[in-house]
């Protein structure tokens, strides 16, 4: 999913069928394929694979998946879940039924009865038995990487931008007729980074067992990969922070590879010398391992806000406090 935020309401993409009557019986077809890979996939979750002796689960956005490839051992099993955002009221009951057996729960803060469904941090709790931690942890957004950027859920427009699912301010002013910067000087960019942890840290205030305010210093480019895709340099020490809480019966596991990687926003080399990275700069996304041109972004972006006057004021009234700052730069 390209969203990050617990509150996000994406579009759950394994069960999307096309509306309209046209090529119904395909659209159909496909979706039941879709559901049987998604029940692949989360085979242990949906009862087509046992359970394993001790396991736990994280619960969350995208990230939780992340989280628990890092916590995930022979130790400490964990299975996969379903991001929050997808969870239907039948997968809502079967969370439930898991988690009374469930040695322990990670889970990021969810409101009661989100989306209309039981899935509440709270909630959740309620059905582990007795003496099975829950462990909570916050839902991660750094924005000193890509100070250009903006993820948001607009209830009144639910429909993502085309081909990446965040709003970049130069765009959104081009399309308002703001006079907006290209770049930021390196102060700004560290103030919308310091802005961001401090954010970061008052959620961590409101309760959370787990922080990760202090790991975005030193900056380093693997530590996101958009504003709420963090990277391995923020997981494998959030992985370490979450064994040690369960008790520190594993050890935390390094995949191998980049996490949450299927889309990286650009790395402008403003960026790269307002932190000083030992990194090439990258102007363009990578999606899916393709390179997606930042021109042809912009494009596509430009038309949509153009064929949606009311989305782009409401854009423009969210992201006020970045416009300020860029407008500033100008």
């Amino acid at each position: 999913m390209q969203r990050g935020g617990w509150d996000d309401d994406d579009t759950d993409g394994y069960l999307h069928i096309m509306s309209g009557e046209t090529d119904r019986l395909g659209s159909l077809a496909d979706h039941g394929e879709a559901v049987i890979a998604r029940r692949r996939h989360y085979a242990e979750f949906f009862g087509e694979a046992p359970l394993p002796d001790g396991f736990g689960l994280v619960v969350g956005n995208c990230q939780a998946e992340s989280l628990r490839l890092v916590i995930a051992s022979d130790a400490l099993p964990a299975i996969r879940v379903p991001a929050v955002h997808e969870l239907t009221a039948d997968d809502a009951v079967r969370l439930h039924e898991i988690l009374t057996t469930a040695s322990f729960l990670v889970a990021q803060p969810i409101r009661d009865d989100y989306r209309g469904l039981p899935l509440g941090t709270a909630q959740l709790r309620a059905s582990l038995p007795a003496g099975a931690p829950l462990v909570t942890v916050p839902a991660v957004r750094f924005a000193g990487l890509h100070p250009f950027q903006a993820v948001l859920r607009l209830p009144a427009f639910p429909e993502d931008p085309p081909l990446v699912a965040y709003h970049d301010v130069r765009i959104v002013a081009e399309a308002a007729g703001i006079v907006v910067a290209a770049e930021l000087p390196r102060a700004e960019v560290h103030a919308i980074a310091d802005a961001s942890v401090a954010e970061l840290r008052r959620r961590e205030g409101l309760g959370l067992d787990i922080a990760a305010s202090d790991l975005f210093a030193p900056v380093v480019e693997d530590l996101a990969r958009t504003v709420n895709h963090p990277g391995n340099a923020l997981f494998l020490p959030l992985g370490e922070r979450l064994v040690a809480a369960l008790g520190a019966p594993g050890r935390v596991v390094d995949p191998g590879r980049p996490i949450l990687a299927g889309v990286r926003a650009p790395l402008e080399s403003w960026v790269v010398d307002a932190w000083d990275l030992d990194a090439a700069p990258r102007p363009d996304w990578i999606v899916a391992g393709e390179t997606l041109p930042a021109e042809t972004v912009r494009e596509a972006h430009l038309a949509y806000y153009a064929e949606r006057p009311d989305l782009l004021a409401a854009v423009v009234a969210r992201i006020q406090p970045l416009l300020r700052i860029w407008a500033a730069a100008a």
